[in-house]
């Protein structure tokens, strides 16, 4: 398994390399093109805030990488929202894999979110072996806004999009690789996800 977590400066990458090393997977971290382009799967990461980490995607050059891979790409977190079409945080467009828009919680609820929830309504093999209801692990202050593409769904305020998916591109708001043993199913569904 040639397994690529993008290392563009936006995230705690080592944490999700240890995850794979776990179940037995040696993650490469790499910015370089070629090297993500020959992945089998490729993790897309980011932790911090989104114009930031979208200027690095450009000087990186991934900008337009991204968003042509062909193979089953895992964004995380931040990695997830930059999927999508727009972000409130630093009004920032972004690379517009998911037709949904990243809005900030409203001052009703604590902000961020940080701990644990449950995902529920879940679509996709991403989730086989996962049950209803099952606890991740989070830490945002924007969400994902309900979509067709939403494969799961978290109630923090309101009921957002906590994963999505549209053709090779999965995305997660919560953080598998420190979601205890759910987290760590997650990982290994997505390294046996079969997409041509």
């Amino acid at each position: 398994m040639n397994l690529v977590i993008i290392n563009y400066g936006a995230g705690n990458i080592k944490s999700i390399q240890f995850a794979f090393n776990r179940l037995g997977v040696n993650a490469v971290l790499s910015s370089n093109p070629n090297e993500i382009l020959s992945a089998d799967k490729i993790i897309f990461p980011g932790v911090g805030e989104a114009s930031t980490a979208m200027q690095k995607l450009k000087e990186s050059g991934l900008i337009t990488l991204i968003p042509n891979l062909k193979q089953p790409v895992l964004g995380i977190c931040l990695g997830m929202q930059l999927l999508c079409d727009f972000t409130e945080e630093g009004n920032t467009k972004g690379l517009g894999i998911f037709n949904t828009q990243v809005k900030r919680f409203s001052n009703k609820v604590k902000v961020p979110q940080m701990g644990w929830n449950i995902i529920k309504d879940l679509k996709s093999e991403l989730f086989t072996g996962i049950k209803e209801n099952e606890y991740m692990y989070l830490v945002h202050s924007y969400y994902a806004e309900q979509c067709e593409q939403a494969i799961a769904t978290t109630d923090y305020d309101i009921n957002y999009a906590s994963a999505l998916q549209h053709n090779n591109f999965f995305g997660v708001q919560f953080h598998p690789e420190k979601s205890s043993f759910a987290g760590e199913r997650i990982l290994e569904n997505f390294l046996k996800l079969d997409i041509k």
